[in-house]
């Protein structure tokens, strides 16, 4: 009964969603469709990079947290792990750069960097 229940709304949502999408614009045309995926496409890169800050810097935390648990017990937290986290943590924190830095090597002065604040050129 609760997946019937749950099956018609979700039908009902997708189906309010595509009459909303139909009656927005009729008219679209190809470079619209474009600014649009271009648009889209800048907020995702944003994303990610917001996403590698915050993972970096939580595994950064969770390294410091491990060496600390490596301190207090050394036979149940081997060395091992908080370096992996560590070396984890800076990774993810480096990515934008490595994206920046990748993009000028493929693409020359052309091509842009995804940042906190947007997109932006290098």
């Amino acid at each position: 009964m609760k997946r019937v229940i749950l099956g018609i709304l979700g039908m009902a949502c997708l189906v309010a969603g595509t009459i909303v999408l139909a009656q927005q614009d009729q008219q679209l045309g190809i470079g619209q469709v474009a600014a649009t995926a271009r648009q889209n496409i800048a907020n995702i890169a944003r994303l990610v990079t917001a996403a590698s800050y915050v993972a970096g810097m939580a595994f950064a935390v969770g390294a410091i947290v491990k060496f600390k648990a490596h301190k207090d017990n050394p036979t149940q937290i081997p060395i091992g792990t908080p370096i992996a986290l560590l070396f984890v943590g800076a990774a993810l924190i480096f990515i934008p750069t490595v994206f920046r830095v990748s993009g000028e090597t493929l693409f020359g002065a052309s091509g842009v960097q995804a940042s906190i604040s947007g997109v932006v050129s290098f």
